[in-house]
């Protein structure tokens, strides 16, 4: 859909112009820490250019920088490519390219946002050298850190991606967020304070500002998976070497994770035995929690996360626009997942 207007489709009818547009396409990430003077002009030049060339995705602009999620038609990947590297606060910007597209499109709509922080992570970033973060780790050497028992794995992800995947004898902190994260972390890892650490996550973004966190909070080793574990099985395919990730990498599209190796490491949360590491959300969209299911369980509940989401489903829409602000807050206490967000 090439134009610049607000597109007024709902969210069902944007859904299935995507599976309907069957054209193959290359789903990336990237992300950058640069000075953007104009953060809603520079929006407007990204969200004019991609809509021309149909790409769809979630990115957050900011002062500080960009950091996108998307996907772009092959046929139209050497143009976005060229635009990409013609622009001054992108040009050279490592990309990192799925592991896996899935069968479904990985987003439906392009949705470009002005933030205050690219990632939201509750720093003062005039609190700390925000540019002071530790050297980067290739796949080679990452694995020669899981396999040094002096050396501290530390997943800076939050408890449901870790949950699917994860390197051997990492720590992974129980949080929902990377704002708990980094304010639960230091003081986790104190008493590994002088040992060499190493931080990973999904793409490399929340690593590369934990890193300098760390050490501004007096970790004197402090090294991060470059690239993120994306980046990582890619190396580890090209490279041949083993992959000391096991499982899923959870990703925040509509595919909800990429596989990185044939072990499941989760179990389904209906029925609490059988093992699952596939993420779903429930159909009732006032709930929506994201919750792990087997095959049976996910058939046999019809795809809701429980027979009381099922049930209100079923309610006229105007009970459940005023059960909704309630619903919400039930289900958060029964859930320990909220609703995803955008991450890397």
């Amino acid at each position: 859909m090439n134009t610049t207007a607000r597109d007024l489709r709902s969210r069902e009818e944007k859904r299935l112009a995507a599976k309907a547009d069957t054209r193959p396409r290359v789903t990336l990430s990237f992300y950058r820490y640069v000075q953007i003077a104009n953060p809603e002009a520079f929006r407007q030049r990204l969200l004019d250019k991609w809509n021309s060339f149909d790409c769809m995705g979630r990115i957050y602009v900011a002062h500080e920088g960009i950091n996108a999620q998307m996907n772009v038609p092959k046929v139209y990947w050497n143009e976005f490519d060229t635009w990409i590297q013609s622009q001054p606060e992108l040009s050279g910007i490592p990309y990192k390219i799925a592991v896996e597209e899935g069968d479904a499109p990985s987003f439906f709509k392009l949705t470009v946002k002005v933030k205050e922080k690219i990632v939201a992570d509750g720093l003062d970033d005039t609190s700390f050298d925000v540019t002071n973060t530790g050297q980067y780790l290739t796949a080679e050497e990452m694995n020669e850190y899981v396999n040094d028992p002096d050396a501290v794995i530390v997943d800076m992800r939050n408890a449901y991606e870790s949950e699917v995947g994860k390197f051997e004898g990492a720590i992974t902190p129980n949080v929902e967020t990377f704002r708990d994260e980094l304010k639960k972390t230091p003081e986790l890892l104190r008493i590994h304070k002088d040992k060499k650490i190493a931080l990973y996550c999904t793409g490399g973004i929340r690593c590369e500002k934990a890193s300098a966190w760390l050490k501004h909070n007096g970790f004197k080793d402090v090294r991060h998976l470059k690239g993120g574990i994306i980046d990582y099985a890619h190396q580890v395919k090209e490279k041949g070497l083993p992959s000391t990730f096991k499982g899923k990498n959870f990703v925040f599209d509509e595919r909800l994770g990429e596989r990185i190796s044939d072990e499941i490491i989760s179990k389904c949360h209906l029925c609490k035995k059988n093992p699952s590491d596939t993420h779903y959300h429930c159909k009732n969209q006032i709930c929506h929690t994201l919750f792990i299911g087997c095959d049976q369980c996910v058939e046999k509940k019809d795809g809701y996360c429980s027979w009381v989401c099922k049930q209100v489903d079923k309610l006229p829409e105007n009970t459940k626009k005023v059960l909704a602000r309630y619903y919400n807050i039930y289900i958060r206490k029964r859930q320990p997942f909220k609703k995803t967000r955008l991450a890397n």
